[in-house]
């Protein structure tokens, strides 16, 4: 077959060139739609179950709200995973599908149940659906904010920032919103402004008048009410009824009761009207000031880098209609990180295409052979990216990073350097320059010859790529679309080598051709002749030191660590900073402040900074008050600090950081990490850090006890950065505790009560008023300075039941305790966890230590259990499958190699490449000091097939000079020289196309370093193989053979 479509292209050459234009054509078209990102989307199926609860303590939500929904969630088809977070204000379940679920769905089942479970529910709590949205959502953050000079902006910051958040709320939040792939646009900081109705509790009193019975009267003129319509003259006129009172002048002057007199009670007589606030859960900084903070979140499936150009382009338009004075500052826009990563791929793809090129004019002599060769780089590529396109695969530094042009064309190399040796060969026997139909003639034959190798041997490289296609899980996500795209380009490749490859030889290569090998490979031939005799000889030398050289590797492979993926590099810093779980919002956001001032100040490094303190307005990311998410960014490296004559690492600069914000704001801890890094660390395992070692069981004073120790013992630990609990710990709490006695005493019950503390201190919204397009919240609640004393709170009337009124103080006993501040839970079961971030050391080596220093001195009672995730849990998954995937991969190719020959003897020799490549790579690894990753794993999979390619095409060689009458030693001898020159060829432009990703600096370049150099050291060793070692295996395989057939016969 494969010769039919070698004289079918030398027989419709024009046909075949206008294919290649074609593919040109589409391939370009392909390129300017192929939409790209900085990494694929490793997020799993979620469905986020956000419930707000305005006044109850964590234990209350978790008991009366989270408990009810887990157990009607429990069980939704699909569903691998269920954790949940009760905290004060909020209850948060996540549920994590099996991959390939359908993520709308999910969302209707969790729905379904959902309304199965609100009739368990405190009343007034509804639960909501989180976003679309995934671990690559936040892509574009912003600041609003009035600029320096502004005139107009009102006096106060409390003021500027409750008009900037209405700007935010009602002008920019909804033009985002319609943004397309835009899931949601999030907003942190600032205040919500409200109409607060706050009554004195000693003039109620002295009015008789409760807390409930000011909000029914509020609440009952808050709405218009219709009529209908009526046929009034022959006209259809609208009835309406205009009762909603329009400010906080008309709420003011509401009735409330009647005294002996003819003016009533009002409201102002009572309380206070006027402008405040909601009761914050979080806020926000911009280099050291409080502001507001806008987030656009990316829908689940769609391209981050368009949708963020999308939302910068909607500012853009939205600036000429913000107030005059009011401007929109871009924080944090993920286009830049695509940018920078896509460009380190460019950068590595070109200059490999160079380096490939440079090799094969070297290497074959003929400046008109390496151009035709080269043609078949840019044609495979785009041939690739067609196929991306159609398959809807993304250009990101995975997809796109792997791609090797040097391996990719070894078909391309084979089939031309052949043709030109027999060209050369041709005209030497003629004694003159070949004609046309003797060019095309030698072509034909010359590619025929090594056709089925070449074919088999790249479709082996090709198909050794499949079972990476079989991985699961988070791997699944990283190297699926590598796979894909690397596949898409060597099936290109080699439909070009068998076609165009001929057809362009048959075309350009006439004229004179130079028989001889050129000075380098002259040279090569000379000193590899010797060699490979000296290897017959000494063959069991050289068998006895192939095996102790892998065997030594197999060593050195079990000390070289093993981490999950290495971290890309983002160029900017998402740092966690955790203060005491009692401290509170004010204080805390001082404290942020501070710390910003610092790193602008103290490190030049430092461009922008900005933060995020406990929870947005939508709870994609509960925190406390006493957390925060601070975002650093950097300015070029140029303006870096040095150490000893070199620019300080990023690593070196966290330290430092670390160390200074210690010294100059106290209180508080820190783990560094990265945007993209922390987010999916949290939506996959639940936590910030590279390493979660979590607690798992009931009694929380228990646990909080046994995650003590584990925490101690991690700190320990050498390569332990950054060690620090995640929302662990208790805050205060001001409990008011019913005298069951007194309140029988005075004929009331706790509804009452709770009714009173609700309305007075939660505050309870009545209503709305409605300005224009804008509505604010009418709210009664205790004037924010009283809410803070508990003498005004004791003076809070209360209504009997016989009609009367007494204080709160009469029947309750008001005290300050220690409660848990967040309780957190998976499937069900109570667990605390330490946040664990490593430097310096690689995962694997870290935890088994960690384990056995855990094991050997923490003694855990019946029912608890501590368990080791984040990256290690990943890495563990990953190595599972890869147990399976690799002999699968390493299965078909043998079973492709007795194809290819149909021996089982020969079959094994060329398979006897793949250890000794595995050996180079290990070697490689341990050279530049790289632990074992999954990057790492995916190049030995590729190895490989590559370490078989040369094998195949030798043997053959062997095998057909023996069809000729050749003895099996002359065979060998003359078949290893003719085919040292495409050996050397194929391994050094293979190896050379990864040069360029192996030492790269870019970003991104952590992730390929690893795969580039596996498969770099895997080539050199192999390629010395498939010289010395391969062909003495042969003979001796060969020669015993055929003396075991001389004995039968």
């Amino acid at each position: 077959m494969i010769d039919k479509i070698i004289e079918f292209s030398l027989r419709q050459r024009p046909f075949v060139i206008l294919a290649a234009v074609a593919l040109l054509a589409a391939g370009v078209w392909s390129a300017f739609h192929l939409p790209v990102d900085a990494v694929p989307d490793i997020t799993n199926i979620q469905v986020q179950v956000n419930t707000e609860i305005p006044a109850l303590a964590p234990e209350e939500i978790e008991k009366l709200v989270t408990f009810p929904l887990e157990v009607e969630l429990a069980g939704v088809p699909g569903m691998i995973e269920l954790r949940s977070l009760s905290k004060f204000g909020l209850s948060q379940i996540t549920l994590v599908f099996k991959d390939g679920t359908d993520i709308y769905r999910a969302r209707q089942l969790v729905s379904e149940r959902m309304q199965n479970a609100i009739d368990e529910l405190p009343s007034g709590l509804t639960p909501k659906l989180a976003p679309i949205s995934t671990g690559l959502g936040d892509i574009y953050y912003y600041v609003v904010d009035y600029l320096p000079d502004a005139t107009n902006k009102p006096a106060t910051r409390y003021e500027q920032l409750m008009e900037l958040g209405q700007i935010q709320d009602f002008l920019i939040k909804p033009h985002l919103r319609a943004v397309p792939g835009i899931a949601e646009v999030n907003t942190s900081g600032g205040y919500e402004k409200q109409i607060v109705v706050m009554p004195d509790p000693q003039r109620m009193m002295s009015a008789g008048i409760t807390f409930s019975e000011i909000a029914d009267i509020v609440g009952e003129n808050v709405e218009n009410a219709g009529g209908g319509a009526v046929q009034m003259g022959g006209e259809q006129i609208i009835v309406r009824a205009a009762g909603r009172v329009k400010s906080a002048v008309e709420i003011a002057d509401l009735p409330i009761k009647f005294r002996s007199g003819t003016e009533p009670i009002k409201v102002r007589d009572v309380a206070e009207v006027g402008i405040g606030s909601n009761v914050r859960t979080g806020a926000s900084t911009w280099n050291g000031e409080e502001c507001v903070l806008g987030s656009a979140l990316m829908l689940a499936g769609e391209n981050s880098r368009i949708v963020s150009k999308r939302v910068a382009a909607k500012l853009k338009e939205l600036a000429p209609r913000l107030p005059a004075g009011v401007h929109i500052v871009t924080g944090y826009d993920r286009t830049e990180l695509v940018d920078r990563t896509i460009a380190t791929v460019e950068k590595n793809l070109v200059e490999g295409a160079v380096l490939v090129m440079v090799v094969l004019l070297l290497l074959l002599g003929n400046v008109r052979a390496a151009i035709i060769v080269s043609l078949a780089i840019p044609l495979s590529f785009l041939f690739a990216i067609t196929g991306m396109v159609q398959g809807r695969v993304s250009g990101n530094l995975m997809s796109l990073g792997a791609v090797d042009f040097g391996l990719i064309i070894d078909g391309a190399v084979v089939m031309v350097e052949n043709t030109i040796r027999r060209l050369g060969l041709r005209q030497h026997e003629l004694g003159r320059i070949l004609s046309t139909q003797e060019r095309h003639e030698t072509v034909r034959d010359a590619c025929k010859e090594v056709g089925t190798p070449t074919f088999f041997g790249v479709l082996i490289i090709t198909i050794v790529y499949l079972p990476i296609l079989a991985l699961t899980g988070i791997e699944g996500k990283m190297f699926k679309p590598m796979a894909l795209t690397v596949m898409m380009a060597l099936v290109g490749a080699l439909i070009l080598s068998l076609t165009l490859m001929p057809v362009l030889c048959s075309f350009f290569l006439g004229g004179k051709i130079s028989e001889k090998d050129n000075g380098l490979i002259a040279l090569l031939k000379r000193a590899y002749a010797p060699t490979l005799r000296w290897a017959f000889r000494m063959r069991w030398l050289v068998v006895v030191a192939a095996v102790a050289l892998f065997a030594w590797s197999v060593t050195i492979f079990q000390k070289l660590g093993a981490e999950f993926v290495p971290q890309l590099d983002e160029g900017s810093f998402a740092t966690f900073m955790i203060r005491t779980s009692s401290i509170g919002l004010d204080a805390s956001l001082d404290m942020q402040e501070k710390a910003e001032k610092v790193l602008l100040e103290a490190f030049p490094e430092v461009s922008i900074t900005f933060s995020r303190i406990g929870t947005s307005e939508i709870a994609t990311d509960p925190m406390g008050v006493n957390v925060a998410d601070c975002y650093i960014f950097f300015s070029p490296q140029e303006k870096w600090r040095k150490i000893d004559g070199r620019t300080i690492t990023k690593d070196e600069l966290a330290n430092l950081m670390s160390e200074e914000l210690t010294r100059r704001v106290p209180g508080q801890a820190y783990l560094f990490s990265q945007p993209i890094e922390m987010r999916f660390n949290e939506i996959l395992e639940g936590t910030r850090a590279d390493i979660a070692v979590k607690v798992f069981g009931e009694d929380y004073p228990t646990i909080e006890r046994i995650a003590g120790e584990v925490r101690e013992l991690l700190e320990k630990i050498p390569g332990a950065a950054d060690v620090e609990f995640d929302a662990l710990g208790k805050a205060p709490m001001l409990e008011i505790a019913l005298r069951r006695e007194a309140m029988t005493r005075y004929n009331l019950h706790a509804e009452e009560v709770n009714s009173v503390i609700a309305h007075a201190l939660a505050g309870e919204e009545v209503g709305l008023l409605i300005d224009g397009n804008r509505r604010f919240p009418i709210v009664v609640r205790l004037d924010e300075d009283l809410r803070k004393r508990v003498e005004v709170m004791k003076t809070l009337p209360l209504r009997t039941e016989d009609g009367g009124l007494l204080q709160l103080g009469q029947v309750a006993d008001f005290r300050v305790e220690e409660q848990v501040s967040t309780i957190a839970r998976e499937f069900a079961q109570r667990r605390a966890a330490i946040m664990v971030n490593l430097r310096g050391r690689d995962v694997e080596s870290f935890v088994l230590e960690a384990q056995a220093s855990v094991a050997k001195s923490i003694q855990l009672p019946p029912g608890y259990a501590i368990e080791f995730g984040g990256q290690f849990k990943n890495l563990q998954e990953a190595r599972a499958r890869l147990a399976v995937i690799v002999p699968a991969a390493l299965l078909v190719i043998f079973v492709l190699i007795f194809f290819a020959f149909g021996s089982i003897h020969q079959a094994l020799v060329v398979f006897t490449g793949i250890p000794l490549a595995a050996t180079g790579g290990i070697l490689a690894l341990w050279l530049r000091g790289m632990p074992f990753s999954i990057s790492a794993g995916i190049g030995f999979i590729a190895l490989s097939g590559v370490a078989v390619l040369n094998g195949v095409v030798m043997i053959t060689y062997f095998n057909q000079l023996r069809q000729k009458g050749q003895e099996v030693m002359a065979a060998v001898m003359e078949g290893s020289l003719t085919r040292l020159r495409p050996v050397l060829m194929t391994a050094l432009v293979a190896s050379f196309g990864f040069v360029p990703m192996a030492v790269a600096t870019g970003a991104g370049a952590e992730v390929q370093r690893p795969l580039a150099t596996v498969v770099i050291g895997g080539i050199i060793t192999s390629t010395l193989l498939t010289l010395i070692i391969l062909p003495t295996l042969y003979a001796w395989v060969e020669k015993r053979n055929k003396k075991k057939e001389g004995i039968e016969a």
